[in-house]
């Protein structure tokens, strides 16, 4: 089976492709606050999967991490909106430190091709 590896750095690669699955890189973004940093994070899962040639539709899991488990409530009414109510994946969301302070909310991903 081939790999096709997706913006592919030093590091990592923001998304890895085998088997017909899509393994998508934690993904956060700048923001004032996490609703902010939330639309915009879920943009860019939103453009890894259309390049991965997938879309939200065949997510098969999710993970969330908040650096503050109090703004949950926040994350959730984006995620609401942006979730594809008639397949939701499976998913878990926990409190974490992430890799800066600046970051509120990181998205993990993957999908079904």
């Amino acid at each position: 089976m081939s790999i096709t590896r997706i913006q592919p750095g030093a590091r990592m690669s923001q998304a890895v492709v085998h088997g017909g699955i899509a393994y998508l890189a934690g993904q956060v973004a700048a923001g004032a606050d996490v609703v902010e940093q939330s639309r915009a994070a879920l943009a860019q899962v939103d453009a890894l999967l259309e390049a991965a040639g997938t879309d939200k539709s065949k997510l098969l899991t999710a993970t969330i991490y908040l650096a503050d488990i109090a703004t949950f409530g926040d994350m959730n009414s984006v995620w609401d909106e942006w979730v594809d109510g008639e397949n939701p994946p499976a998913r878990a969301t926990v409190e974490a430190k992430l890799a800066t302070p600046e970051f509120f909310v990181e998205f993990q991903v993957t999908a079904a091709i």
